[in-house]
């Protein structure tokens, strides 16, 4: 009994440093492994999409009522999408053989041009009144 009860502890106090080092995707911060790095880099592209898709219900809440402008925001957002995903993959690279950072390199790109699209229709948004290079009318 005394053998077995020191074999557990003996295995868990071996187990600890390889848990201590790990960083889960909640402490991106301190990520150590690409599995973390590729979640954590997930988790920043869907909250820029989060703010994206704020910014586009915002635009389209004030095109209500203008049909063929708000047609031509969903056709400029389809293919802006399709653009960004894209320029990911071809930034990327080749999925075969990319390696375990694929992942990451793809999310990262779209992060920052997501970010990029916000800050677009946060310009959209804050036209000032009467500029006629402004699709979006004010509030």
């Amino acid at each position: 009994m005394m053998r077995l009860l020191l074999s557990t502890l003996a295995t868990l106090i071996l187990a600890v440093p390889l848990f201590a080092g790990v960083a889960r995707a909640d402490d991106c911060a301190n990520a150590q492994d690409q599995a973390t790095l590729n979640e954590c880099a997930g988790k920043s592209f869907d909250e820029a999409d989060k703010n994206l898709n704020d910014a586009y219900k915002q635009i389209e809440g004030r095109l209500k009522g203008n049909a063929e402008t708000k047609k031509l925001l969903v056709d400029a957002q389809r293919h802006w999408v399709a653009f960004r995903d894209a320029e990911c993959a071809f930034q990327g690279g080749p999925r075969e053989g990319a390696g375990s950072m694929y992942p990451m390199v793809v999310y990262d790109c779209q992060r920052a041009l997501t970010n990029d699209r916000v800050k677009d229709f946060e310009n959209y948004l804050n036209c000032p009144e009467g500029e006629v290079s402004c699709p979006v009318p004010a509030q």
